[in-house]
């Protein structure tokens, strides 16, 4: 039985928090680990809406800090899917720093490989992606290109 196709749109998340003293490191920067926490959790959440099934984090293939977060700041994290394999799904989450005027600064940029799951922990198959405009098939065609590096380097033991 074939799985419905589902767009990019369907499980794109958008989770916003303020960053309060218990985030700030010595330096009075966001904790870079609390932000990792939460990009790994918005980009679960896009995976679970995807394949509507369990998730786990297979990988973390990027992680880059740009610029810091500070104290008081509000950071937006967007999540969506970039690309799909059998069982696995690659996830995008942007992060941003809000201004008050509603303008964001992109602070963060992360590529995270999530397998579905079913309560056993078996990988289980994930439903397609429907690219609906030209840089959701940009995006596609880049995570195809990563998601090949990602098999070379396991070959190669990495």
């Amino acid at each position: 039985m074939a799985l419905e196709e589902r767009t990019v749109a369907f499980s794109r998340t958008e989770n916003t928090f303020l960053v309060m003293p218990e985030h700030i490191n010595g330096y009075g920067r966001l904790f870079g680990g609390v932000l990792m926490r939460w990009i790994d959790e918005v980009a679960a959440t896009v995976a679970r809406r995807h394949c509507r099934t369990l998730v786990t984090t297979a990988c973390v293939d990027s992680l880059n800090f740009l610029h810091p977060a500070r104290n008081g700041d509000t950071v937006v994290l967007v999540g969506y899917m970039t690309y799909i394999g059998r069982t696995s799904m690659e996830v995008r989450v942007v992060t941003y720093v809000e201004e008050l005027d509603g303008t964001r600064h992109d602070i963060n940029d992360a590529y995270l490989v999530l397998v579905s799951i079913d309560q056993e922990g078996n990988a289980l198959p994930v439903p397609g992606l429907r690219l609906e405009t030209e840089e959701e098939r940009l995006a596609w065609a880049s995570g195809q290109r990563r998601y090949q590096l990602r098999k070379e380097r396991r070959r190669e033991g990495y």
